[in-house]
């Protein structure tokens, strides 16, 4: 079996940290392939990151049903692209928020979400929405780190994050935390010894998910608004991207 990681951001630093994630939650023998987009921003952080991101996530998608991937990991917390993937995929394609907070409700009765910048905040809640989660999320907290201040020893971003869940379970009144951020996928076992509660990390919940689903033959539904997106002609530098291309 082989699951496509896809970091849509271009840190490549970030993408192998959560490459050494997803390897340690699925079962010996499935290969992950953990990749970045050559063209995108290098964090996203807002709508318009996310969408100047989706062309190049797509793109990937669009090679691994080239090289025969079995099924796709969307791992940025706002699943930027997910159902646009979902049209182009043949086989599942889990986004890390979708996954984290549906593994969330299975662990207790309310969970809330640790993530990075507050700017960022709604889009978690519109994605609770979404995903029908919104009457377990107690609370969607923001630690105002940047996102690629988590890989900077300096900025002691693992003190702030822990800090964060402490004030969730002491004011929110959940019994899980779920790490609203790709690149926390490091702090999961960490923090969740420290604070005695599940801390979900959203890679390893997905990757988790599409490795299950494949194993019982489940793929994407072709009919309804998941079929395959109609052929027609785009114009300009979007010409490569367009339908049956």
């Amino acid at each position: 079996m082989r699951i496509k990681v896809i970091n849509p951001n271009t840190t490549w630093s970030m993408t192998e940290t959560i490459a050494h994630a997803a390897r340690a939650a699925v079962s010996p023998g499935v290969e992950i392939e953990a990749v970045s987009p050559a063209h995108g921003p290098v964090s996203i952080e807002g709508h318009y990151d996310e969408a100047m991101a989706c062309l190049g996530l797509l793109d990937e998608v669009k090679k691994g049903e080239r090289d025969g991937v079995d099924a796709y990991v969307i791992a940025c917390f706002g699943d930027p692209g997910l159902d646009a993937a979902r049209e182009i995929a043949r086989g599942p394609v889990i986004g890390i928020a979708e996954a984290a907070m549906r593994s969330a409700g299975y662990l207790a009765t309310g969970f809330s979400v640790v993530t990075t910048l507050q700017r960022t905040v709604v889009i978690a809640e519109h994605l609770l929405d979404k995903y029908g989660a919104r009457a377990q999320c107690r609370r969607v907290r923001a630690c105002e780190i940047a996102v690629l201040e988590l890989e900077n020893p300096a900025s002691d971003a693992y003190r702030t994050i822990l800090a964060e869940c402490r004030r969730a379970l002491a004011e929110d009144g959940c019994g899980a935390i779920v790490l609203g951020c790709a690149g926390m996928a490091d702090l999961c076992r960490r923090l969740s010894g420290e604070l005695g509660v599940p801390v979900i990390d959203g890679v390893a919940a997905a990757v988790a998910t599409a490795e299950a689903l494949v194993r019982i033959g489940l793929g994407t539904s072709k009919r309804g608004d998941y079929a395959a997106p109609l052929r027609k002609p785009y114009a300009g530098m979007l010409a490569p991207w367009a339908p049956g291309g």
